[in-house]
């Protein structure tokens, strides 16, 4: 073999090793909203742990999402420490044959001041300072509540620790505004999509990256799994 042919074949050699190791560290992660919540039907902001259980409509979309998501290849499955996503991710858990895995860092963003505010009012109230973290003020806080900066900072660490479970498929499934918040705070996505196109009940989100890599935004899909609802938030 000449130098120039060695050569060649060990530079293709690292290049496969590379695009190996990075296919090994990037994770594809999927994040649901939770059905509809008796929070959701009363049409007020809810802050309560463990929070609201599902409506009967809520419980539909919880089956009709596993049904959207039975042919994806999860590793895990994963829900807030909130019971509405915990009752969300049990029909997904069945098809997969997997046990869901509490995340607490996910869990929805508090509402502080604005519980128990109406649901209508919450881009003027409730996720007026989530607009302004994901155009770059990640110091702004709710009142009575938190900054984005401690948002993203809890987020961030619930990945990295579905991340040091091994997974690389995971689907997570939380909240409207803590979905929303991390991904246009953490990829380039459009930071439009927050007030154009929220995420309803099952709507879902798909970003591909790692902690350490960063994520990029792969899929944005608001509309739910089963019959819609109209609530923007909590």
């Amino acid at each position: 073999m000449s130098a120039l042919a060695a050569t060649s074949a060990v530079s293709l050699l690292l290049g496969c090793s590379a695009e190996a190791e990075d296919s090994e560290e990037t994770m594809t992660v999927t994040f649901v909203r939770h059905g509809q919540s008796a929070g959701n039907a009363s049409g007020l902001l809810d802050g309560t742990v463990p929070g609201p259980a599902l409506t009967e409509l809520g419980h539909e979309q919880a089956d009709a999402a596993a049904e959207r998501l039975a042919d994806e290849p999860f590793d895990g499955i994963y829900a807030s420490s909130l019971y509405r996503t915990q009752q969300t991710a049990e029909p997904t858990a069945k098809i997969h044959d997997k046990t869901v895995q509490i995340l607490p860092g996910v869990s929805e963003i508090p509402a502080g001041t604005w519980r128990g505010t109406p649901e209508s009012d919450a881009f003027e109230t409730y996720l007026a300072a989530p607009q302004q973290w994901i155009e770059g003020d990640t110091s702004a806080r709710i009142p009575g509540s938190i900054s984005g900066d401690e948002v993203k900072a809890r987020f961030d660490e619930a990945l990295e620790s579905v991340e040091k479970n091994g997974d690389k498929n995971p689907v997570i499934f939380a909240h409207v505004a803590s979905i929303m918040t991390w991904v246009l705070m953490s990829t380039d996505g459009d930071n439009n999509l927050f007030r154009d196109e929220p995420l309803q009940n099952t709507g879902t989100v798909v970003v591909k990256g790692s902690p350490t890599e960063g994520w990029e935004l792969v899929e944005w899909d608001a509309e739910p799994a089963g019959l819609p609802t109209a609530e923007p938030a909590s």
